[in-house]
């Protein structure tokens, strides 16, 4: 007679976890759909808040309010001093202002509003992480969720979380995000920078205006701004590495009325982004001085207002790792993929200025055409709830194991 090796802790947690998932799978869609039809702007997730606060409650934890007055930290399990390691979860849970364009019994109710990125999931996953953990008889430590609102603003609520010290002591933080291009049941992980930072400028030409039969009196303010449109992005790819994925991309001109007067104020508004943490830093005084260049030749006077946005997210290799592991458990390696780098903006990146993190991409494709971010008919396909709570609970479950082995460290604060 053989004798059985024990099972893992972590595994029989696990699949206690994987049992809580299944049963409570009906509930977890219900509350995801309350959630998208009742969607709230960054800073204003009041509703939202209460809403997780009472679950959070009814299930004995103890959550407080950020002092915003929105967004929720709750842990779970040990006290994070004498209780074992700390691992931070986070979700966001804010709204974008664009109409809900889909005819489902969910859609938003509140006009002009919709979870169109994927939000509703992200908080749906987090709270039933968190009742799930709460269920379990004992963690080898404390699981901090996060329940983050402003995501879509900039700079983010993430930036208010590390300036709150929600962070403090932790070791490491993982989050997800929804992508529709990934089928239901696969997870994207990827090492390094997944997503990139994200700035926000805008410039103002001004000049003495004039007569378009006599452009040369007088400073042609479109072709100054034409210029800056087309030569500040050509010349960035030329005077930074071409690896650091800069990007410059005008989404607004306007200048003028009529056809035959040369106006005297024109602007340009657009986004930079990069992927290299380094060349971030450098990215303001770097375009302020190009556009003053292209633009000056023209005699038009300069104004630039640049908002530095959020920082790229910067996955840590040893935390990817451990997620790998909750993924393979999860979906299997064939559900495991390489997740491209975006160029789109996650202030989940600003946690990475004081700890390791991983972000994954959750699939969420289910059937029928491709139903992007950001727009108003985004949808997902809801067994996706189930593979985002059992991927960042066995996360969790391995960070608290890993973590409990390795030397304490201070407590974490904001180093910027």
């Amino acid at each position: 007679m053989t004798r059985e090796e024990p099972v893992p802790a972590v595994e029989v947690a696990g699949r206690a976890v994987d049992a809580w998932s299944r049963a409570h799978q009906p509930e977890l869609v219900a509350v995801r759909r309350h959630l998208h039809a009742h969607p709230e702007l960054g800073f204003a997730e009041h509703e939202t808040t209460a809403y997780l606060e009472q679950r959070l409650t009814a299930a004995g934890l103890r959550p407080r309010r950020l002092t915003a007055g929105t967004g929720l930290v709750c842990d779970v399990g040990g006290s994070g001093l004498d209780g074992g390691p700390v691992v931070v979860l986070r979700a966001d849970i804010d709204a974008l202002p664009l109409a809900d364009l889909k005819d489902v019994p969910y859609a938003s109710i509140r006009e002009g509003l919709c979870h169109a990125c994927g939000h509703d999931v992200h908080t749906t996953v987090l709270l039933g992480v968190a009742l799930a953990l709460a269920s379990l008889a004992d963690l080898p430590g404390t699981v901090r969720c996060v329940f983050q609102p402003a995501e879509e603003r900039v700079p983010g609520g993430g930036l208010l979380v590390l300036e709150e010290g929600v962070l403090a002591g932790a070791s490491r933080a993982f989050a997800l995000h929804c992508d529709p291009s990934v089928h239901v049941g696969k997870v994207g992980l990827r090492t390094g920078a997944i997503t990139a930072a994200c700035d926000r400028v805008e410039v103002t030409l001004t000049g003495p205006g004039g007569h378009t039969a006599r452009p040369q009196l007088t400073v042609d303010l479109v072709h100054a701004l034409g210029r800056v449109v087309t030569e500040v992005p050509g010349l960035l790819s030329r005077v930074v590495d071409p690896r650091s994925g800069v990007s410059l991309v005008w989404g607004s001109v306007s200048a003028g009325v009529a056809p035959n007067a040369i106006p005297e104020t024109g602007t340009l508004r657009g986004t930079l982004r990069v992927l290299d943490r380094s060349v971030w830093s450098d990215a303001e005084e770097l375009v302020r001085r190009l556009v003053t260049e292209v633009a000056r030749t023209s005699g038009a006077e300069v104004d630039i207002e640049y908002v530095r946005g959020v920082p790229p997210v910067v996955n840590d290799p040893r935390s990817v790792a451990l997620m790998r592991s909750a993924a393979l458990e999860t979906v299997g390696s064939e559900g495991v993929e390489l997740s491209p780098q975006s160029m789109g903006g996650e202030d989940f990146g600003w946690f990475a200025e004081v700890m390791p993190i991983a972000l994954a991409r959750l699939g969420t494709h289910g059937s029928g055409e491709l139903l992007d971010l950001h727009r108003g008919t985004f949808d997902v396909d809801e067994r996706a709830i189930g593979v985002g709570l059992r991927l960042l609970a066995r996360t969790a479950l391995h960070a608290l194991a890993a973590d409990a082995v390795l030397p304490a460290g201070p407590p974490v604060g904001r180093s910027m």
